[in-house]
């Protein structure tokens, strides 16, 4: 029963994730250049088997992660996504990336 229920979660996400059409975020670098970033949560996707097994993220998922900071407001703002964004995994995924939880 509960490999069935993280199966569909899963495919949820995945289609859910799919049908988003990426956007732009503005990011500062280090060098005070700007840099367009895509905003496409599909890049993320490495980040589900942590978030919903409760393992440690893989470095590419940190990488995604931190790549696409400026862009998570706009993913916990997004109804169709924000639930995925806003739980206890994706919480805990955030803090072993080194990724703060935006304020929006």
């Amino acid at each position: 029963m509960k490999f069935t229920t993280l199966a569909c979660i899963a495919v949820v996400v995945i289609v859910v994730m799919s049908s988003l059409d990426p956007t732009k975020a503005v990011v500062a670098r280090r060098s005070e250049e700007e840099e367009k970033v895509a905003c496409n949560a599909r890049e993320l996707k490495p980040c589900v088997p942590a978030a919903e097994a409760g393992t440690k993220p893989s470095t590419e998922c940190c990488g995604k992660l931190k790549e696409q900071e400026s862009c998570l407001c706009g993913y916990i703002k997004n109804p169709s996504i924000s639930q995925y964004f806003q739980s206890e995994g994706a919480h805990k995924v955030l803090v072993a990336c080194g990724v703060h939880y935006p304020t929006c």
